[in-house]
């Protein structure tokens, strides 16, 4: 490394200085000036290198080369006798020519700077995209629109591979080629199609630098060209689902004039196209007023409407919606839907609930509707018994709601995820039950000629069991469940060898149980073990504030099984049914609010006083009036039967359809008056009665 020693700190010296720095095979020593405010001093000071004002200080045999820069003869002279015989001495003149050139090569570097950013703006503000690759196909440039059609920020550009960046990118064809594409198509990954040119880059002796694309992004104009070349094939399109739809439609304008129907619409209504178009659009109405002229008036949709129309007084269900296009009413469509149609796809949803009810629960705590302190009580110990084990008795009139608790109760709890399954003790005969309840083994009943057969106990394992009205179970099942409760195992009928469960068990009942453990119909150790966690649910005479709650719960669920659109129930209605005593909870809310609906005409919202059927008061200790039989030729069983019909359909409806109470009035069991009231139908003809 040569040693070299500044003399003058002015302008030729500092930029002799400044060129040296920048090399690695010169150490500048020290640099001289007599003046202390030199810019050389300065500069050598910022970067740590001696200064001093007597040159003759630093001669010596180390010093390789002297630079002198004042531009002194005399000062030369000095130096070049004072030097040793290895000192190589370089003018002033020199210096001087050497910074000179520095500061025109300075002067051209600036120059080409300010051309290379006037390009490079120029190049980010251009409409079109630009990338050039070098001649290994690596990416050197790229302006800023390229980056926004491609979708890829700068720094994942350069230095990248072209084909990592764009798989389907021509530019190392074009490398190889070294012949130009011009306007070119290019679908990008990220969906935006462009244009594209891409030309070699070739220097003057042919040699090849690279290449580089200039594309535009014409997706838009692409997608408006194919919206309006395709425009006849959408029409013809639309226009062939709307008449191959199977739902009937019907489309009328702003005035109300029909303008389209499809051929489901004839086929419903039995009305051609020339009945309707052009007229008004309660032409194809029988009984009901015109959903159209509705909605166009209050711009509005309209769903769930029943009406009948056409010749044959088709009964239909209507949905109505405005057609708003840029904020101006151009008309509306509506949709008819057949009401047999919906009624049999009705029928067999009830059939398929009916199948599932049995393996699932369907309610939550957010379908129980109440805000009474009664209320809330029955549902903080619900919320309880959810989390614990324990088994659950749920205790409550008739018609209270005790299955949607336990219904809740499972889907609360962490056997949320297996099977809820219901059984009604009261509804089955003991054998029957019992074998439906434990299982049988092989051959143990007719019911089980090809194998033995699982009872709920095991279709239910890690899951729960609902057993509803417990205390209609007789003693023999009574200890087979306490043996469940205990063991937590279950013999199947006919069977010798235990089968493990793990099984939820929640019960409930409408019966005085301490009452039957004293009569001997219950056994004391089962109801200890039953009554871990009694729940009591409020009679709704016992919380009468939840009429409100319960009645707008109520319309939405009755709007769905009738197809109605009912908004609500006026105070003074809701006033009147405050009053009742309700014997028959919510159950009997359900039916008068029901019957209210059908009472209702199209287009009614609100159930009104006038709606609702006149309440009975209650009155104790009043008989049903029967009438003695005249002797018709029948045999003495035949008039017999005929009488206790008569007897348990009275008592039925006198006890406001509520068979416990039925069965305590005529002095039977809950099971018996079950078989008695589905061996005469009486239910069915009670409730129509009731109607």
């Amino acid at each position: 490394m040569k040693r070299v020693l500044i003399i003058g700190g002015g302008k030729g010296g500092t930029a002799l200085l400044k060129l040296l720095l920048a090399t690695d095979s010169m150490k500048i020593v020290a640099v001289v000036d007599i003046d202390p405010n030199a810019p050389g001093l300065k500069a050598a000071e910022s970067n740590r290198i001696a200064t001093g004002s007597h040159w003759q200080d630093w001669m010596g045999d180390d010093i390789d080369i002297v630079i002198e820069a004042t531009g002194s003869e005399e000062v030369l002279g000095e130096v070049i006798k004072a030097r040793s015989g290895n000192t190589v001495v370089i003018p002033g003149s020199v210096a001087y020519i050497t910074a000179e050139l520095l500061e025109e090569k300075e002067t051209l570097l600036s120059r080409l700077k300010s051309e290379a950013h006037t390009q490079e703006l120029i190049m980010n503000n251009i409409h079109e995209g630009m990338i050039v690759i070098d001649d290994s196909g690596s990416v050197t440039f790229v302006n800023k629109r390229a980056e926004q059609i491609v979708g890829v920020p700068r720094k994942d550009f350069l230095r990248k591979p072209i084909r990592q960046v764009i798989d389907q990118t021509r530019l190392p064809q074009v490398l190889r080629s070294r012949k130009k594409e011009v306007n070119k198509k290019l679908s990008l990954e990220n969906g935006k199609k462009v244009i594209t040119t891409r030309i070699p880059i070739i220097d003057s002796q042919d040699r090849l630098k690279g290449a580089f694309a200039v594309f535009r992004d014409i997706t838009e104009v692409v997608e408006l060209a194919e919206q309006v070349t395709g425009l006849k094939e959408v029409k013809k399109m639309l226009e062939a689902i709307f008449h191959s739809s199977d739902e009937a439609i019907s489309v009328v304008d702003e005035d109300g004039l029909g303008i389209m129907v499809n051929p489901a619409y004839t086929r419903i209504t039995g009305l051609e196209e020339k009945d309707i178009i052009g007229k008004p659009a309660s032409t194809d109405i029988t009984e009901g007023e015109s959903m159209h002229m509705k909605v166009l008036q209050t711009r509005r949709p309209v769903r769930g409407v029943r009406m009948k129309v056409g010749p044959a007084k088709k009964e239909v269900l209507v949905n109505v919606a405005p057609i708003i296009v840029d904020g101006k009413l151009k008309g509306s469509v509506g949709v008819l839907h057949d009401v047999s149609e919906i009624t049999s796809l009705s029928s067999e949803l009830r059939r398929a609930r009916q199948i599932i009810r049995n393996l699932e629960a369907k309610y939550s705590f957010d379908d129980i509707i109440g805000s009474s302190n009664e209320m809330k009580l029955s549902l903080e110990q619900a919320r309880v018994g959810a989390k614990t084990p324990a088994t659950v008795l749920l205790r409550g009139e008739s018609g209270t709601g005790k299955e949607l608790f336990a219904h809740a109760i499972h889907n609360e709890s962490d056997r949320r995820n297996n099977k809820f399954i219901r059984v009604n003790c009261a509804a089955m005969e003991e054998k029957t039950l019992e074998g439906e309840l434990f299982g049988y083994e092989e051959s143990a009943s007719p019911q089980s000629k090809q194998g033995a057969k699982k009872g709920y106990f095991e279709e239910a394992n890690n899951g729960s069991i609902f057993l509803d009205e417990i205390g209609e179970l007789s003693l023999h099942l009574q200890a087979k469940l306490l043996r469940v409760l205990q063991e937590q195992e279950i013999f199947r009928v006919g069977g010798s060898k235990p089968v493990r469960v793990d099984v939820r068990i929640i019960t409930a009942t409408n019966v005085n149980l301490e009452k039957a453990i004293m009569s001997g119909d219950f056994r004391e150790d089962l109801y200890y073990r039953l009554n871990r966690l009694p729940i009591f649910i409020p009679a709704l005479r016992e919380r009468i504030q939840d009429i409100d709650e319960l009645s707008s719960h109520l319309i939405q669920k009755i709007n769905q099984d009738y197809g109605r659109n009912v908004k609500g129930i006026s105070k003074e209605a809701v006033t009147y049914l405050k009053r009742y005593n309700w014997p028959g909870n919510i159950r009997e809310l359900e039916n008068v609010l029901g019957r209210a609906m059908i009472k209702m005409h199209i287009g009614e919202e609100i159930i009104t006083l006038d709606h609702l059927p006149q309440l009975p008061p209650e009155q104790a200790g009043d008989k049903a009036d029967t009438d003695l039989m005249n002797y018709q030729g029948q045999s003495l069983q035949e008039a017999v039967e005929t009488f206790e019909k008569q007897v348990i359909a009275a008592a039925f409806k006198e006890q406001r359809f509520n068979k416990t109470k039925t069965a305590e009035a005529l002095g039977i069991s809950v099971r018996n008056l079950y078989y008695k009231m589905e061996k005469y139908n009486i239910e069915k003809d009670s409730m129509q009665d009731f109607s």
